[in-house]
């Protein structure tokens, strides 16, 4: 008799999110478009990742800053929004406007490292690579390019989620990190082409140099207490959340000849929904602990656990969408692979692997972060996306490889 009584409490609180799971989901359906567009543009550049070796270790950093960065903005105004203290202005001084500050400051500075750390990181697998100059100027210029318009996204996103009543934590992360891989991708390749001038490429490379050491030295020198208080805040998460992004695009770049069009196309929706999934989790339990609906507990309370539910249910209905997908557009576009069926199975099993990672590692980052007294909005998603990038490329090629779709290696 208590499992149907606990099956029929369930039920009621799934009934009671239903705005939650149908606006997650469509957030989630959206966002897996323009995860598409981005795994259609890494598949396009192919020959430029050959041309340019080093490139590919870069993108996963740089992709995954934007998540980094921005899945953060998107956390912060949701509590806000969740808390009755957001302002639909960009005064001075306002949420909008701070966090504005700190998407550009923190842009230009992190794009600057993550060039650096391409380099190092190439350097050390032994691998050949372009020289950290142009690392640097293809992450500043194609991260600056790419930050400002998902930005603009982010700011009319949250104004329009709170004049219509939106869930600003299930809508934000999906779109936002969706949008840094569509965007992201195709402002690095336009970055590229300031390589084939000598000359331009060493103007823009001191350019770039210049400004992520103004950026840094301006994000911990501002008058806004706010602002200074989140870079600081983030200063570990976006030094150090870069080396699993640094490892994602390593294992990418040792398999590349392997990987072949379809899962090329694939691996950025899934790494992105894996993130997004976490970001919308870490989002609503960081929004919860912050309006006192939740307590910082090791073993989660029943909001938590139904939100985990949740987004463990929106979970398989975006893995099984995106291994349809891909298989598809092989389809369509004449790159139909040997093994459909696999590849369409296996996508919906490294997804099943991934999602309790995803789930636990959020919950207790945003303890974690609670406990200690840190804003959880400044840690949990930025963590968790990174945390993904890495997590969701080892779970495909691990399934694709024991499915027998990619050879042992």
């Amino acid at each position: 008799m208590a499992f149907p009584r606990r099956a029929q409490r369930l039920f009621g609180y799934w009934r009671g999110e239903r705005r939650t799971l149908r606006q997650g989901l469509v957030a989630l359906a959206l966002s897996t478009v323009a995860g598409f567009i981005a795994g259609l543009t890494l598949s396009g550049i192919e020959g430029t990742l050959r041309t340019l070796p080093g490139l590919l270790v870069l993108i996963p950093a740089a992709v995954g800053m934007r998540g980094t960065i921005f899945g953060a903005i998107g956390a912060r105004l949701g509590t806000t929004n969740a808390a009755g203290t957001f302002e639909a202005s960009i005064r001075r001084g306002g949420v909008l406007y701070q966090n504005a500050h700190v998407a550009l400051v923190t842009t230009l500075s992190s794009s600057l490292w993550l060039g650096v750390l391409a380099k190092l990181a190439a350097a050390a697998a032994g691998t050949p690579a372009i020289s950290v100059w142009h690392l640097i100027t293809v992450s500043v210029v194609g991260g600056f390019l790419g930050s400002v318009f998902i930005l603009g996204v982010t700011v009319g996103l949250s104004v329009l989620s709170y004049r219509r009543g939106w869930d600003l934590d299930s809508v934000s992360t999906p779109m936002v990190t969706a949008l840094g891989d569509m965007v992201t991708l195709p402002t690095l390749f336009l970055a590229t082409s300031l390589l084939h001038v000598h000359w331009l490429a060493t103007a823009a490379s001191v350019v770039c140099v210049a400004a992520g050491v103004y950026a840094t030295v301006r994000s911990y020198s501002t008058n806004d207490r706010i602002v200074r208080r989140i870079v600081l805040e983030m200063t570990a998460v976006i030094v150090f959340t870069p080396l699993l992004d640094i490892i994602s695009g390593a294992l990418q770049e040792a398999r590349l000849p392997e990987l072949g069009w379809v899962l090329l196309t694939l691996i950025p929706p899934f790494v992105s929904q894996a993130g997004a999934l976490g970001g919308i989790f870490s989002s609503r339990i960081s929004s919860k602990l912050q309006i006192g609906v939740i307590t910082p507990r090791g073993f989660p309370e029943i909001p938590a656990l139904i939100d985990a539910s949740v987004v463990f249910a929106l979970g398989v209905v975006v893995f099984t969408l995106i291994g349809g997908v891909a298989v598809g557009l092989a389809e369509l576009t004449g790159h139909a692979p040997a093994l459909p069926g696999r590849i369409l199975v296996g996508t919906l099993i490294a997804g099943i692997l991934a999602m309790p990672m995803t789930i636990v590692t959020s919950y207790y980052l945003a303890i974690a972060s609670y406990r200690f007294g840190l804003d959880p909005d400044n840690q949990t998603v930025p963590i968790i996306t990174s945390v993904m990038d890495l997590a969701g490329v080892a779970c495909v090629l691990f399934v694709m490889t024991v499915s027998g779709v990619l050879p042992h290696g």
